[in-house]
């Protein structure tokens, strides 16, 4: 696993194309949001310094749709204004947007994240 070094807080490399995101998840009918979900809240957690978005979260996100719903929210709410502070970005709140997309195309939801976390890595 590759780190990159930022304000003295290693971050795990997960730089995904949010359009490959879409693909996996529809080639593996949802299977790889599971595993995708797990990486992401990795490099949340190590972007926000302490545990924003927990191990178990991450896992049932992938499969229960309550959980989905509170790991997008937890994402837009906690998670990528932390990102938005490191990359230099306008802070903005994306969890409304994240829910609904959640509730409805959670693929779309993670597309939108992966384009974010992706910034980190320029």
């Amino acid at each position: 696993m590759e780190f990159k070094e930022v304000s003295n807080n290693p971050i795990p490399e997960f730089k995904v194309d949010p359009i490959m995101v879409l693909l996996f998840s529809f080639l593996t009918c949802g299977l790889y949001l599971i595993y995708w979900n797990i990486k992401v809240a990795e490099v949340f957690n190590a972007v926000a310094g302490r545990e924003v978005i927990s191990q178990p979260i991450a896992i049932f996100a992938g499969c229960c749709m309550p959980v989905n719903i509170y790991f997008y929210y937890l994402a837009g709410k906690d998670a990528l204004p932390e990102v938005y502070k490191r990359t230099g970005e306008l802070q903005k709140d994306q969890s409304t947007l994240l829910i609904v997309l959640g509730f409805f195309f959670p693929m779309a939801a993670a597309m939108i994240v992966q384009g974010d976390i992706n910034r980190l890595y320029k």
